[in-house]
């Protein structure tokens, strides 16, 4: 056998280096391969490359793939796709060199042939149908090849057939790179309208068409020798497939099942060559794969890319060969692309598929994507985050963006319009976050099979470290865009991390890895709940000595904590930019408003062309910010994606209340020793849990409406119920926030939320004294704007105890009668100031007197407090409210002696604003437009003098010697039947009262001259009153009545009279001192 192979070895070469028609020509040089002006002789070059070859592919396909690797070509046909004729029909059915013979008696035929054996010419048959090649006679469409005539007819009768598949196969891609032309597609036609009414493809995702058809443009298959060889390699793979179709059980035994089998393993052998250049020359490693087209459109054979894979992956320079150019060339491909066309489809589908190839216990193409020179780049610049998204291997296939700050195309092809309707909108954004779904979903099966191969594991967990750390400046709220990734790269790789995540149980996740020696979170530059950067090194440092046995870091604990920080830097960010957003469009919007609404004003002005070169900007602004805000919304406000936040949220609540109550479940009050595991957490983990959840609230309620949001407000509750344990009171501050903004009168759609909070376990014993405490604990803050913030958070405060009830304490009390005043006092402030500028724009006389400069000012300044007078009345309304709903039912705490006297001064001040000689300034027009109601305001002051009318408050009104006065609650009468907004009785009652005050003003005014003059030891120090109840203040030996120094503490635990710390348990009752100023007392009442 091995004569005849070296005399038709030697026949073949002669006849190339002859003038043959055939293979006369030079083999043309690939026409991409531009770089290199050789040509090959026939006789020479391609004749020693189809030696070589052929030893090559001898030894490559001594291996059998395993039955694992068969893909589906053993599995029962697509009944759709077979001949006419019974499946077991056999041999008739390949034998389309005879097509009279099927015309005859069929049943006869196919009963016979179920029983017969087959023959060599039966074999020979179905390898030139393979092959498409004819030889002895067999399958007169082929092509003939008379030089491996003689190889078929001397291995006759022999099972072993690698040596005449592997010959003609080198024959085959010898002439096809010889020829200018495919010499095989004619012979392919044909065969396929003699003998396949089977389409084209086996598979359900090769080409069903008899051409294939590459619908990627950018990705065609060029017009050189390697293609044509492709080409044939491919028709003869798919041709074994179409052999298999139609004889499916003759094909599923030997020997017609070890012929096909040797002649699928020797077509991929061959391509591997072709792809190595072992037929022509090597391609540069640069350039595309000449198969990537062919995996991009989707045009390869059933099995074939699995069996490339397979064969080559044993020599690994060989494999790099093949699959790094299709690897870079899917990274060419992918990179820019966006969601404007589909074509990033086929190549996230193309690498998933790569990636998921096994061979036995390990993926060959992870192993290579890893071992890419530009798997993880090392930084080139600043730009660390940036250069990760454009550089790295993963980067460009989970850039794909819909941000207009990413890519245009967007923009371009959905958003051009910014004035588009919400119906249309809100399809295109559908529309998007269906492709967005697919594009993820993709994403995660490659990282996920780069995770789940042991080889890459740790490599590709490095990979998301990386793109962690470097994109952390995301999370400052000012921050250069150039230097960090992408909206979409960080929103697609969360998406991943949270499908990694979703099926980690949450008690399998170590609490402190955080704080593992060989943890790789960066936490040192950020806030701790509760520790100080001082004591968290402490607690660590006390571990290490203590020989605390940390856990061995486990992937699901890792997994966990990269999510959540993937959020900090993701979703939350893009939120807040939203939003920034949002408020920028509304402010471009009133600033062209006002200066189109004035332009009878400035256009006859030399300022005229600077205001419509305003104008202009603006508007393009406006118009720019609003095509990126129609891209935030199909990119953002993603309730698949915002489900899965929420999700991840509720899960991360779970491991921090196990965190705060290990071992007792929900339960409050906590201990008093904190955790130290909690208090060194980050202060973000929190914080970012509110913001979320406000967010959402806000922009996408819908999305609460899921079982994980218990946890979310059992959290909640823990955390205001415990103040004690953070830090920063901001950070309850949110939590608060929360649960004013589910508040049905602030959110309708948050109703069943708020019933949640409200119906929850904790809330009724332990919800409102927490608040109350928070109330008064957020006096002082630490803050440079604690002044103010305050007003804002007990404003939230008292809109929750409208919704819930419990006990009230004192200091409670005196923190709300202290916003009360101070809002009272700036909103008739600012009411006075208003009246006087309106009176001033009125009167045209003296308004024409003022200069324009003069009258813009006035103008600007009038815009200044109504914006203040709205702000501070909605705040103070809202407090007033509180003492009504309050004092209608307890009474008690706002008859304490330190509370009495100032109450009853700050409604006798404010009904003197309403009713005295003065009210008048607080007339203004429109005061509807500031949520002006002075009778409302009237009827409420009105309501809190009889909700507390007894004795012990009409004597603290009587102490009122600022305000009170009889002719007030005269006018205050008089106003009050007026307006009709008190009934008879009512009235009667509130003269009663003033009955009573009278009588004590007198019987006090009486008393305080029987006194006379008082001794300077028997009077308050402050108050320069006479002291009955007199205590000592041991931090600076001062003696004080004891309801003045009660009130001063209720604002300030100080001493005042050098501010070292005093509580109230501090104070000591001073005896001797009362017993003297009693017995005086009486002694000048007797005198």
């Amino acid at each position: 056998m091995t004569t005849n192979i070296h005399i038709i070895r030697r026949r073949r070469l002669a006849r190339l280096a002859g003038s043959t028609p055939a293979t006369n020509q030079s083999a043309a040089p690939s026409p991409n391969e531009s770089g290199s002006s050789n040509t090959s002789q026939p006789g020479t070059s391609s004749s020693s490359a189809a030696t070589g070859a052929q030893q090559q592919a001898e030894s490559m396909s001594t291996e059998e793939m395993p039955s694992s690797q068969k893909t589906d070509n053993d599995s029962e046909p697509d009944k759709t796709q077979v001949s006419t004729m019974d499946v077991d029909s056999g041999i008739e059915t390949m034998e389309v060199d005879e097509p009279e013979i099927q015309t005859k008696d069929a049943s006869r035929q196919r009963d016979m042939n179920l029983n017969s054996e087959l023959t060599d010419e039966h074999l020979l048959n179905a390898i030139c149908r393979i092959l498409q090649i004819s030889v002895c006679r067999c399958n007169p469409d082929g092509v003939p090849m008379p030089d491996v005539e003689d190889l078929f007819r001397a291995n006759q009768g022999s099972e072993d057939f690698r040596e005449s598949i592997n010959f003609t196969l080198v024959e085959a891609l010898t002439l096809c790179s010889a020829s200018d032309a495919n010499p095989f597609e004619s012979a392919r036609v044909k065969s396929r309208k003699s003998s396949s009414p089977s389409k084209y493809a086996a598979s359900p995702i090769s080409m069903e068409a008899e051409q294939r058809s590459f619908p990627y443009k950018k990705y065609q298959p060029d017009q050189c020798q390697e293609t044509r060889m492709i080409n044939y390699i491919l028709d003869c793979y798919e041709q074994v497939n179409v052999e298999e179709r139609m004889a499916p059980k003759r094909s599923s035994s030997p020997p017609l099942s070890t012929l096909l089998t040797e002649a699928r393993s020797q077509c991929v052998t061959h391509a591997s060559l072709v792809l190595q250049g072992t037929f022509t020359r090597c391609r540069s490693p640069a350039r595309p794969s000449f198969l990537l087209p062919y995996l991009i459109s989707q045009n390869l054979p059933r099995g074939f890319l699995q069996e490339l894979v397979f064969i080559t992956n044993k020599d690994n320079d060989a494999f790099s060969v093949i699959f790094t150019p299709i690897l870079q060339g899917l990274v060419q491909a992918i990179r820019g692309l966006s969601f404007d066309t589909e074509d990033y489809r086929l190549l996230l589908a193309t690498l998933s598929e790569l990636c998921d190839i096994k061979v036995t216990n390990t993926r060959p193409v992870c192993n290579l994507i890893v071992a890419q020179s530009n798997w993880l780049p090392d930084p080139l610049s600043p730009a660390h985050g940036m250069e990760l998204e454009k550089l790295s291997f993963l980067g460009p296939f989970f850039a794909l963006s819909v941000f207009a700050e990413d890519n245009v195309k967007v923009v371009e092809k959905f958003f051009s319009n910014p004035q588009m309707t919400p119906d249309n909108a809100r399809m295109i954004n559908q529309s998007l976050q269906r492709a967005m779904e697919c594009a993820r979903g993709e994403q995660f099966k490659i990282l996920h099979t780069l995770l789940v191969n042991g080889d890459t594991r740790e490599i590709a967990l490095n990979f998301v470290y990386a793109a962690i750390d470097r994109n952390a400046k995301r999370s400052q709220l000012q921050v250069d865009e150039r230097l960090v990734a992408g909206e979409g790269f960080m929103l697609n790789l969360l998406s991943v991390l949270q499908q990694l995540s979703v099926k980690i149980k949450v008690d399998k996740v170590d609490p402190l890895y955080p704080y593992h020696p060989s943890g790789r979170l960066n936490l040192k530059d950020d806030s701790r709940l509760k520790y100080s950067s001082q004591e968290v090194t402490e607690w660590l440092e006390k571990l290490k000595t203590s020989n605390f046995k940390w856990q061995e870091p486990k992937f699901p604990t890792e997994c966990f904590f990269l999510t959540a920080h993937c959020h900090h830097l993701s979703v939350l960010p893009i939120s807040r930019k939203y939003q920034r957003r949002l408020r920028a469009i509304r402010d471009l919007q009133h600033m062209i408003e006002e200066i189109q609404n004035a332009e009878p004003q400035w256009k006859d002005h030399p300022s005229a062309q600077r205001n419509k070169a305003l104008l202009k900007r603006w508007k393009s602004q406006v118009k720019r910010l609003q095509k990126g805000k129609l891209c935030a919304d199909a990119g953002l406000l993603d309730e698949w994606l915002l489900r899965r936040c929420l999700e991840f949220y509720g899960m991360f609540s779970q491991l921090i209340i196990r965190i705060l109550t290990p071992s007792d479940g929900l339960k409050l009050p906590l201990p008093t020793e904190i955790p130290p595991v909690f208090a060194a957490l980050p202060e973000w983990y929190l914080e970012d849990i509110a913001e979320f959840l406000l967010f959402v609230i806000q922009y996408m309620p819908p999305v609460l409406n899921d079982q994980y949001v218990s946890d979310l407000i059992s959290l909640i509750v823990i955390i205001v119920c415990s103040s004690n344990y953070i830090s920063n009171p901001y950070l309850v501050a949110k939590m608060v926030e929360v649960m004013f903004v589910v508040n049905p009168a602030v959110q309708p759609n948050t109703r069943h939320l708020c019933d949640m909070i409200l119906d929850h376990a904790l809330v009724a014993d332990h919800l409102v004294p927490a608040l109350m405490k928070f109330y008064t604990d957020i006096e002082t803050t630490g803050a440079s704007s604690e002044f103010y913030d305050k007003f804002s958070i007990r404003y939230h405060i008292s809109i929750i105890f409208k919704t819930i009830s419990g006990q009230q304490f004192v200091k409670f009390v005196n923190m709300l009668m202290n916003d009360t005043t101070f809002l009272l006092d700036e909103s008739m402030d600012t009411l006075k100031s208003i009246r006087e500028l309106q009176d001033l724009m009125e009167n045209t006389t003296e308004w024409n007197r003022l200069s324009k400069e003069q009258q813009t000012s006035k103008q600007k300044q009038l815009l200044q407090e109504q914006r203040q007078c709205r702000s501070y009345l909605t705040l103070a309304t809202e407090t007033v409210d509180m003492f009504h709903y309050l004092t209608q039912e307890i009474v008690k705490p706002f008859l304490k002696l330190e509370l009495a006297d100032r109450l009853a001064a700050m409604l006798n001040f404010n009904l003197q604003q309403l009713c005295g000689p003065k009210c008048n300034n607080l007339k203004v027009r429109n005061p509807e437009k500031y949520g002006w109601e002075p009778k409302r305001l009237l009827n409420q002051l009105t309501d809190l003098y009889l909700h507390l009318d007894c004795d012990e408050f009409a004597q603290a009104i009587a102490n009122d010697e600022r305000s009170y006065r009889k002719e007030l609650f005269d006018d205050a009468v008089a106003r009050m039947q007026k307006a009709c907004i008190k009934t008879t009785h009512e009235i009667e009652l509130f003269r009663s009262l003033q009955s009573k005050v009278d009588k004590l003003v007198v019987e006090k005014q009486r008393s305080e001259l029987d006194y006379g003059d008082i001794p300077d030891e028997y009077k308050d120090p402050l108050m320069d009153t006479v002291m009955h109840d007199p205590v000592l203040l041991p931090t600076s030996g001062n003696i004080m009545d004891r309801p003045v120094i009660m009130r001063h503490l209720l604002n300030s635990q100080t001493d005042p009279f050098n501010r070292q710390p005093l509580t109230v348990e501090d104070l000591v009752p001073a005896d001797d001192l009362k017993k003297k100023i009693d017995a005086w007392i009486k002694e000048k009442q007797s005198g």
